[in-house]
């Protein structure tokens, strides 16, 4: 059980956000909870009340405005803490950010030692609370020694350097709420005296890049939907090159992606026209985006996909891979320059072990964790902690996977999102679905369906523009879009017209891209038979997507259950060439 320590819930994503967290942690022994700010009042309320929070730390009024239509149902609530801005309304227990610095004035030193002093490495110092995808949100409770021996385990793993030495810098722009930016930006942080920035406010909206090339960071951490757009705006700006810049890009690539493949099997050898391409061509890319200081370049917190590490390893950037969950405070498994496998997510992190359970013929089962970095349980969900930790101390991670003679970890599927077909056969839908995008470039986001039903159909997006201010997909098609369109002899420059028109070009395309995939289906039941394009582009403000950008399938099924129904509306069913007809 968790001591009773005061409950603090934060709503934002900056510097302030991280000095409230280590002053309440280190000085108040309280247990910080984070909350989205893209939330809704009412999942603000479910953290509120899950955790019994005493006091919540908002940034501005648009936040605020959210607690105080839930005020009234949260008993605990003590006191609310507006730090952004200047508080427009005066209410009780309301505090601006000066106003609740002045509490703590006449508190004498003595008793914040003996606070500190009171500290136990085995309670609860952190709630971290899951993203919800499969269910209701779950507080992880992490204790100090799991954060710290984490910390200090996953950072000597990845060869930080300790600012005694060498400063490291770093850019944060992912939500304080999430492990993966906790402990990349406060714990390693602290633990090796990382220099950390903070990105602006709209850093997933597009201002990222401009942050790398001002801070030239040595490590980043990019969940895959940031690799991928910025996959997408580099081959953007690529289309527009003269012929000639593009075939000597396409030579650079192909010679680095053939060296750096070489170099993952062992050879050191660095051939000469490597150091050429490196000095005319990965240089400067490393440079236009920011990387050119940057020797720790990882990816984490979701599924990657192949053709996006291929991009990146032929530009002579090795993007890693870490895999981990909130219930093993973040890394259990990293990539190393000197050990890494494409597809992979690395070895374990030194103290840390792993157990594939109940391994299939071809070495699959679910992936169990053991060690210190294990979390205590989940705020008052008993059952919920015996399901995920076993008698034996194992945590179950739900995650299908293999580990290969060397010890490399592979992520197969999730046992969750298996979609289990009527005729009984288990299908992860994730390949297929990269393998839909891989094939069909204007394809922003696919999500296959076909739980209990007698054949696979997919949701499909198109790449649009997003509103930099909202985050809200546009009608827009990105300019990679409009080019695609362009080759097919498209004039669509809007998802609208595509869609409104049945625009043929586009919509052949798109099914010959899909029956490309099902040639390489390993059965008839992994063919997708039918699809369809929808309106509007997943994202965080549309709650399609979590806040590292992992898709919520229960979410999008919800909220798409009519076009899922009209899919198995016929008892018969057709097949994809049929289906192209109907379209």
């Amino acid at each position: 059980p968790m001591p009773q320590k005061r409950q603090l819930c934060l709503s934002s994503n900056s510097v302030f956000c991280f000095s409230v967290l280590v002053f309440f942690l280190f000085f108040c022994s309280g247990v910080a909870a984070g909350i989205y700010t893209t939330n809704s009042p009412e999942a603000c309320r479910y953290v509120a009340e899950n955790c019994s929070a005493n006091v919540l730390v908002v940034e501005n009024h648009k936040q605020l405005q959210k607690i105080l239509e839930i005020q009234h149902k949260l008993p605990h609530l003590k006191a609310i803490i507006q730090y952004g801005e200047e508080l427009k309304e005066k209410r009780p227990n309301l505090y601006s950010w000066s106003e609740f610095m002045d509490l703590g004035k006449d508190v004498p030193d003595t008793q914040l030692r003996e606070i500190i002093e009171s500290q136990k490495p085995n309670q609860c110092c952190t709630l971290i609370y899951t993203s919800g995808t499969t269910g209701q949100p779950k507080g992880v409770m992490l204790s100090h020694d799991n954060l710290t021996w984490t910390a200090l385990a996953a950072g000597r793993c990845i060869m930080l350097t300790d600012a005694t030495e060498q400063q490291e810098l770093l850019v944060s722009y992912l939500p304080l709420s999430h492990i993966a930016a906790q402990m990349a930006d406060i714990w390693l942080a602290v633990t090796f005296g990382v220099q950390v920035f903070f990105a602006q406010p709209d850093a997933l909206k597009g201002t990222l890049v401009d942050t790398l090339r001002e801070v030239r960071p040595t490590a980043f951490l990019g969940v895959p939907r940031v690799w991928e757009k910025i996959e997408e705006k580099m081959k953007s700006v690529g289309a527009k090159s003269s012929a000639f810049r593009k075939k000597v890009a396409s030579w650079a690539k192909g010679v680095g992606l053939q060296t750096n493949l070489k170099r993952m099997n062992g050879y050191s050898e660095v051939p000469v026209n490597f150091r050429i391409a490196r000095h005319l061509v990965y240089k400067k890319v490393r440079k236009a985006i920011g990387l050119d200081r940057c020797t720790k370049c990882y990816t984490g917190a979701a599924p990657i996909t192949r053709e996006t590490l291929e991009f990146f390893l032929s530009l002579n950037i090795p993007v890693f891979e870490l895999y981990g969950m909130s219930e093993s405070s973040g890394p259990h498994t990293a990539s190393l320059p000197h050990a890494f496998k494409l597809t992979s997510c690395g070895k374990e992190v030194a103290g840390c072990r792993t157990l594939i359970y109940k391994p299939d013929g071809e070495g699959n089962g679910e992936i169990c964790f053991s060690g210190r970095h294990i979390f205590m349980g989940y705020l008052n969900m008993e059952e919920k902690t015996k399901e995920a930790i076993d008698e034996e101390g194992w945590l179950h991670s739900g995650d299908l996977g293999k580990q290969d003679k060397d010890g490399f970890l592979y992520i197969t599927g999730r046992i969750k999102e298996l979609i289990i077909t009527a005729g009984g056969e288990n299908i992860p839908p994730v390949p297929i679905e990269d393998a839909v995008k891989n094939a069909i470039p204007i394809i922003s986001n696919a999500m296959l369906v076909g739980d209990k039903a007698k054949f696979l159909a997919m949701l499909l997006t198109l790449k649009c523009n997003v509103d930099v201010g909202t985050g809200e997909p546009g009608d827009d098609l990105t300019p990679e879009a409009i080019e695609y369109c362009q080759k097919l002899g498209s004039k669509a420059t809007k998802v609208s017209e595509i869609i409104n028109s049945k625009d043929k070009a586009i919509y052949a395309a798109i099914q010959k891209g899909i029956l490309a995939v099902n040639e390489g289906a390993v059965s008839n039941a992994q063919k997708v038979q039918k699809w369809v394009l929808l309106e509007k582009d997943f994202s965080l403000a549309g709650g399609e997507l979590g806040p590292t950008m992992k898709l919520k399938r229960p979410v999008v099924a919800q909220k798409y259950k009519d076009q899922i129904a009209q899919f198995y509306m016929d008892a018969d069913t057709p097949t994809t060439t049929e289906n192209a007809l109907q379209q």
